[in-house]
């Protein structure tokens, strides 16, 4: 893919999603108690960090496991409802291309719908290594992405910009937004490749008119 598309494509998600921000945080106020299993394995005082937070749907979770909290998302909107929902709460605006952290800093890292925002293979894996960086040796990354092959009959054109499996689908309002259509075994190989141990993968059915999740909880080797 082209380095200028890629910016005009992590630009306008950025504005997409302050765009939808506040009705996109209405939708997921409540639990989703369907992936509530990917949070089994955190300790009290373990530094984790919710990398694509959003509004910090997922606090709730681990602040009852007592978990020392880290959200980050690149959506200001985001960042600023978060806030608001949960002042006792650490949010940054910030991207995970660049981490502010040093090496070996966190017990956890949560990666949830995040990956398939993600334009082309390359950034793809520097954002799981630059994750991986920040991780402590036998440190855990838990990753999701949306399974779209459904979803992908309502992009009715293909941009010649795009790579093979890229989607365009409007989302809560915001027109031609960039999604990459994922299958399980892409995803652990891209894991793989940045140098993760796969240790569990499945699929999740999640929301009220449920749809499909893959995921995986991988070790930093």
């Amino acid at each position: 893919m082209d380095n200028n598309y890629i910016r005009y494509i992590l630009d306008k998600l950025k504005e997409d999603y302050n765009k939808i921000a506040e009705k996109y945080s209405r939708v997921r106020e409540k639990e989703w108690k369907e992936m509530e299993f990917l949070f089994n394995d955190v300790s009290k005082n373990d530094k984790v960090l919710d990398l694509g937070c959003g509004s910090g749907r997922f606090y709730s979770l681990l602040e009852k496991r007592k978990a020392d909290y880290y959200g980050i998302d690149f959506s200001s909107k985001m960042i600023e409802i978060a806030k608001e929902k949960y002042p006792r709460a650490r949010f940054w605006l910030g991207t995970g291309f660049h981490l502010a952290f040093d090496p070996e800093f966190f017990d956890k890292v949560y990666v949830i719908a995040v990956l398939h925002h993600v334009p082309s293979k390359e950034l793809r894996l520097r954002f799981l290594k630059e994750a991986k960086r920040v991780l402590k040796n036998k440190g855990r990354l838990i990753l999701t992405v949306w399974d779209l092959k459904e979803k992908q009959k309502f992009s009715f054109f293909k941009n010649k910009n795009l790579d093979k499996d890229d989607i365009l689908l409007s989302w809560y309002g915001a027109e031609d937004c960039y999604f990459h259509k994922f299958n399980l075994r892409e995803l652990e190989d891209l894991a793989a490749e940045a140098g993760l141990k796969i240790i569990e993968k499945g699929e999740i059915m999640v929301g009220e008119r449920p749809y499909t999740n893959f995921y995986l909880i991988c070790e930093k080797k």
